[in-house]
């Protein structure tokens, strides 16, 4: 799916340690996660490129 791969390399991607999962930390409201999954076949409109390790490290401070 095209989407797995875009949230693999996305900003908002984020791993549990406690469930060994990946998520996607976005907040959205109610209208707009129906607008999201309505549309699970084409590319995420709030996909944002992960960027450098700098970028990382920021994200998690």
């Amino acid at each position: 799916m095209i989407l797995d791969l875009l949230c693999e390399k996305c900003w908002y991607n984020e791993y549990d340690e406690e469930t060994d999962e990946c998520f996607c930390s976005l907040v959205l409201d109610e209208d707009e996660y129906v607008r999201f999954c309505e549309e699970q076949n084409k590319t995420c409109r709030y996909f944002r490129p992960s960027g450098s390790e700098y970028d990382i490290v920021r994200k998690q401070n």
